[in-house]
C-alpha cells in the first residue's frame, strides 16, 4: 500500500525558504535499511519517520547518509504535518519519543514552539585543520556533544565564510556552527551550520544548533530570549528562549510544499 510523504519548509513562513524536511507517518515500524533508503531517495537534509504509540509518536531522523540523535527542523515539520493532516487535533500537544528523550511541540498562533534539551558547549582547542577548513578567524571555539561552535567577529564574516567541505568533513563532529552578533535589524545573533561529515555540506536552518547557541548567547549577552537568523542561501528564523539552563524553547513557522506517495513502499 502506498505511503503518504509530505515535504515541509521549516523555520520560514513562505515556500522555498527555510529548511526542507520530508515527513512520513508510518502505520507500523519499518526496518532501518528501508528508512535509510527513503532518506537517500528524498535527498533532503532530514527525513522524519513517525509511528503512533500510547503516549505520542516515536520519531527518528535520517540524513541521506546517517541517522541523527537530534533534529529541530524535521521535528518542527513533523508537528506541522500531524496537525495539518489530522493525526492530532488542532491545539493538541505533539509528543515525540526520540533518541534525545521526550520532545514536545505546541502551536502558538502562526508559530510552533518546541521544548528541546539544552546542549551547551565548553571552551575547546580547535582540532587540527578546523579553522583552516572554515577559512575564518575565531574569537572563540567551543564543543558540545554534537558540534563545534566558532564565534567570529561579525555577521559579514559569517555570511562570507567559504568552507573547504572536503577538509571540513575530516573534523570529528556532527557539524560546525559559525556564529556572530547580528547586524541585521530585528535579530540578536546569526549563524551558519556545516555538516559534511554526515552528508550535509551546509544545512539551511538548524534547530538543534540553537540548543547550543541559545545558552551560549545567553551567557554572552545576559539575556534568555532571542530572535536568531540563520544566514544560509535559503535563510530562516528561529525564536530561542533558554529555560533554567537545561531546556531551550525553539519557535518556528512551517509551510507544506509537496504531498506525495511512496508507491513501492
Amino acid at each position: 500500500m502506498p505511503l503518504r510523504i509530505v515535504q515541509v519548509d521549516a523555520f520560514t513562513d513562505r515556500p522555498f525558504a527555510g529548511n526542507p524536511a520530508a515527513v512520513c507517518v508510518l502505520p507500523a515500524p519499518r526496518p532501518d535499511a528501508w528508512m535509510r533508503s527513503v532518506a537517500r531517495e528524498m535527498n533532503l537534509s532530514e527525513t522524519a519517520f513517525l509511528v503512533r504509540g500510547d503516549d505520542g509518536f516515536s520519531l527518528r531522523w535520517f540524513t541521506p547518509a546517517v541517522e541523527v540523535d537530534l533534529c529541530g527542523h524535521a521535528t518542527l515539520a513533523s508537528a506541522h504535518v500531524l496537525w495539518e493532516d489530522g493525526h492530532l487535533s488542532a491545539g493538541a500537544e505533539a509528543r515525540f519519543h526520540t533518541r534525545s528523550g521526550l520532545l514536545t511541540a505546541r502551536p502558538r498562533g502562526a508559530w510552533i514552539e518546541m521544548d528541546f534539551p539544552a546542549t551547551p558547549e565548553q571552551a575547546a582547542a580547535p582540532p587540527a585543520g578546523l579553522l583552516e577548513a572554515l577559512g575564518v578567524e575565531a574569537l572563540y571555539v567551543g564543543r558540545n556533544e554534537f558540534d563545534y561552535l566558532v564565534e567570529v567577529a561579525s555577521e559579514t564574516a559569517v555570511r562570507e565564510a567559504r568552507p573547504n567541505f572536503s577538509a571540513l568533513a575530516k573534523v570529528e563532529a556532527r557539524g560546525i556552527i559559525v556564529t556572530a552578533p547580528a547586524s541585521t535589524a530585528g535579530f540578536d545573533f546569526v549563524s551558519r551550520f556545516f555538516a559534511p561529515a554526515v552528508g550535509i555540506d551546509e544545512d539551511p536552518v538548524t534547530g538543534s544548533a540553537h540548543c547550543c547557541l541559545g545558552p551560549y548567547w545567553s551567557r554572552r549577552l545576559g539575556r534568555t530570549e532571542f530572535t536568531a537568523l540563520q544566514t544560509s542561501a535559503r535563510g530562516g528564523v528561529v525564536r530561542v528562549a533558554v529555560v533554567a539552563g537545561e531546556r531551550v524553547m525553539l519557535g518556528g513557522q512551517a509551510v507544506t510544499v509537496l504531498r506525495g506517495e511512496l508507491v513501492d513502499a
